[in-house]
């Protein structure tokens, strides 16, 4: 991006200087005329966890583990929270963190459960619902199980992925969700972070059929820990790098290993 804007800075100056205006008065004016977009920063926090930075602004993506865990980070100017499981609404941590300012993004399921927080806004979103919020637009895709088994875990309803439009730029969140049709569905995606473990989600094989059919520019692997340890991974970028190779498989670490 910086790279962009400097060439079009130098065009635009050439171009301002051959028309006698002083290099001082052309730069002033080329770049009252440039709407700069600042990048996207994503940091993994662990396993759903996640902090995004973007202009001023900084989003809490789920967040659990203590206020110790966003201590390097600023109070966020918003949280999003998917479902009322632990390891994506932890009251404790939402508690402990300065959320005066904050506006709250949640389902209907979640918002119940936060109510007495002390935020300044609290906004409900549920499943195909899309939310205009200036610096960003916010949709919530249906998150939920397939599997006869473990339609207990997700129902339909309850819980939201995210799609965020930030800066020109599609992000998808799937929350906790098998590969359903409206994950399938979806169109345009630059970034996609896609959770797979078992037996709560899916299998790595399902994830990367469902990515394989929306086809996003870049797919994460996150929210991959499950009861016998972490998913595969390696496995879900091999059956992606097999079956299109335009789509770039990024490796956050999501589980960071504690040191003394």
């Amino acid at each position: 991006m910086k790279k962009i804007i400097t060439l079009f800075v130098l065009v635009s100056l050439l171009s301002s200087c051959k028309n006698n205006k002083k290099p001082n008065e052309a730069i002033t004016e080329v770049t009252e005329n440039i709407d700069i977009e600042t990048s996207i920063e994503i940091i993994p926090i662990s396993h759903a966890t996640a902090v995004i930075e973007f202009n001023d602004e900084v989003i809490y993506l789920d967040p659990t583990g203590g206020a110790d865990a966003f201590s390097e980070f600023e109070n966020p100017t918003y949280v999003l929270i998917t479902d009322i499981h632990g390891d994506h609404m932890n009251k404790e941590t939402l508690a402990g963190l300065d959320l005066s300012e904050t506006i709250i993004i949640a389902p209907e399921a979640v918002a119940k459960e936060i109510a007495d927080l002390k935020t300044k806004e609290l906004i409900v979103i549920n499943n195909d619902e899309e939310k205009d919020l200036e610096s960003f637009v916010v949709e919530a895709i249906p998150m939920y199980n397939l599997r006869e088994e473990a339609l207990k875990f997700h129902t339909k309803g309850r819980g939201n992925g995210y799609v965020l439009t930030i800066n020109n730029e599609r992000i998808y969140f799937s929350g906790d969700t098998e590969d359903i049709p409206e994950m399938r569905n979806l169109k345009n995606i630059d970034k996609a972070f896609v959770c797979m473990n078992l037996p709560y989600t899916m299998t790595v094989e399902s994830a990367a059929d469902a990515v394989l059919e929306f086809k996003p520019k870049q797919v994460y692997p996150y929210h991959y820990r499950g009861t016998n340890g972490l998913s595969d991974v390696a496995k879900f970028k091999q059956i992606i790098n097999q079956g299109n190779q335009d789509i770039e498989v990024v490796q956050l670490n999501w589980y960071p290993t504690k040191t003394e």
